[in-house]
């Protein structure tokens, strides 16, 4: 996966996500479940010309849902909190 738009699904914007960016200088990202930390990386630098110091990743286990009388499961993903160097911000969160 070379590509960053491939490897950055989409930012995740929550209460605890808003928490951590604001404190800790942290941005969350629902990412492949196949995208290593490194891979990772490269993208969150390359797309929004930032600095990263460090990546966490965790696999998000899916929820079992009911439709009726029918039970079926989502599937899991991957998420990444990315901690950006002090001072240093992603212009995508200042408008929202």
């Amino acid at each position: 996966m070379s590509n960053p738009t491939q490897i950055l699904k989409r930012p995740l914007i929550t209460e605890k996500g808003t928490m951590l960016r604001e404190k800790d200088n942290k941005v969350i990202f629902a990412v492949p479940k196949e995208a290593n930390k490194i891979e990772i990386k490269r993208a969150v630098e390359e797309m929004f010309s930032v600095h990263v110091e460090d990546v966490k990743t965790m696999i998000v286990k899916g929820k079992t849902k009911r439709w009726g009388q029918h039970h079926y499961e989502r599937s899991d993903w991957k998420k990444a909190i990315v901690t950006l160097k002090t001072g240093e911000t992603i212009e995508f969160y200042e408008g929202v």
